[in-house]
């Protein structure tokens, strides 16, 4: 319960320039569906420590999972 509670504080505080219901909805999607947003940051990880921007890696990473994506916000 803490560590949700501290996930939640750390979404809010990165996604503050997202309108309310954007940031509600994604921190909604990694609340109930951790395991698919660690195996993302874990990909980034080793493609940044492989040379990649981070912002390079990020957008490859979600590009590798976009299926369970679409699948956790419904598109």
């Amino acid at each position: 319960m803490f560590k949700e509670f501290m996930m939640r504080q750390m979404l809010a505080k990165q996604l503050k320039q997202l309108p309310k219901a954007e940031q509600d909805q994604i921190i909604e999607a990694v609340t109930k569906n951790p395991e698919i947003f660690q195996k993302i940051a874990e990909s980034a990880q080793a493609k940044m420590k492989a040379g990649a921007s981070q912002m390079n890696a990020t957008m490859e990473a979600a590009r590798e999972h976009e299926a369970e994506l679409k699948k956790v916000f419904g598109k």
